[in-house]
């Protein structure tokens, strides 16, 4: 008989809302004969017990060793990740009003923290002074009060953080990623790596024995 081959591409970070692990649920598989893919992704890697931690971290070696135990004539070939991080969630916990309140929390502290991060930064490099100065300067007199400076320069603060973002509301003012997303992303992959690692060094990552 020929050996077939599997291709298989594991995920990075896989969230899943049940107990039981399947090889479907970290990894995509492809294979030509259909029936060696359907019987691969049907694997069972794991179950999570009800008192065992939400998190758990699988070697690639372990995915390729129980295909292997599955359909022993088949060449697996992995494309994706070498180590695979699983977590366990419960969406229920996710919705109505608590996730409304920290919704809620959240935007608030961005907003007053960012406004206060502002005012205490003009504070310290005193920008009246500065406006009043020029005002002085250009003009040959004292700022009465507030200036059209004050009022040009708010408009192009705000225009500023939204050129930044690239975000204004629901929509973006280009398809690139904004800041945010870019080291969201940036934080998830370090966390990720911090994780597998920790579990690489307890010993707690399934592998093969």
């Amino acid at each position: 008989m020929s050996e077939e081959t599997l291709y298989l591409k594991a995920e990075r970070n896989v969230e899943i809302t049940e107990d039981d692990v399947f090889l479907k649920d970290v990894a995509k598989v492809l294979c030509e004969d259909k029936h060696i893919s359907a019987k691969a992704k049907a694997i069972k890697l794991h179950r999570f017990g009800e008192r065992e931690p939400r998190r758990q971290a699988f070697s690639i070696l372990k995915l390729i060793e129980l295909i292997q135990q599955a359909c022993p004539n088949v060449k697996v070939e992995n494309l994706g990740e070498t180590e695979i991080l699983v977590e366990r969630v419960d969406v229920d916990k996710h919705k109505g009003s608590v996730q409304l309140a920290k919704i809620v929390f959240v935007a608030c502290i961005s907003f007053f923290g960012t406004a206060f991060t502002i005012m205490a930064f003009h504070n310290d490099i005193g920008i009246n002074q500065v406006f009043g100065k020029v005002y002085e300067m250009v003009m040959g007199q004292p700022a009465p009060g507030y200036t059209i400076l004050e009022f040009t320069y708010s408009i192009g603060l705000a225009l500023g953080i939204i050129v930044f973002f690239n975000h204004i509301g629901g929509r973006r003012i280009t398809k690139d990623p904004t800041p945010i997303e870019v080291e969201m992303r940036n934080y998830e992959r370090d966390v990720n790596d911090a994780l597998i690692e920790t579990a690489d060094r307890e010993g707690k990552t399934i592998d093969v024995s």
